[in-house]
């Protein structure tokens, strides 16, 4: 699988954004894909390849970078400089690395499908996120 190479400094939230904040369980870095902990609460680093449910759900990218029981601000909707070379109308997925974003063609047999975003053009990825907890 071929995951998008971010550059986290060059993760920035678009004007029509929509973001929220929460505790990071783990190092998070900006640009990784997170779910929330039902056990915790806390922000952990999504994995479409999880045996857990709630791990293969993400539900935001990463803003900024933190380590664990730091505040991590993340993007759940919107336009999302993401920092990396995108293909423009290209749907981009959850990977199965802990965090990580791939194109759709580098989704593996067996994994479980959840959409990140499309993208709008070579560096910006419209974010809406699916999923529909079936395997690829």
């Amino acid at each position: 699988m071929t995951d998008l190479a971010i550059t986290a400094t060059l993760v920035v939230a678009g004007a029509n954004a929509v973001t929220d904040t929460g505790t990071a369980g783990e190092a998070i870095a900006a640009g990784k894909e997170i779910y929330l902990s039902s056990t915790t609460k806390k922000l952990m680093l999504a994995d479409s390849n999880s045996a857990t449910v709630e791990a293969r759900k993400a539900i935001g990218t990463a803003l900024n970078g933190g380590a664990l029981d730091q505040p991590i601000k993340y993007q759940k909707a919107g336009d999302l400089v993401i920092g990396a070379a995108l293909t423009p109308g290209v749907p981009y997925f959850l990977s199965d690395t802990p965090g990580g974003i791939c194109p759709i063609a580098d989704v593996g047999s067996g994994e479980y499908v959840c959409m990140v975003g499309i993208a709008k053009s070579a560096s910006v990825l419209t974010l809406d996120y699916q999923f529909p907890n079936v395997a690829n």
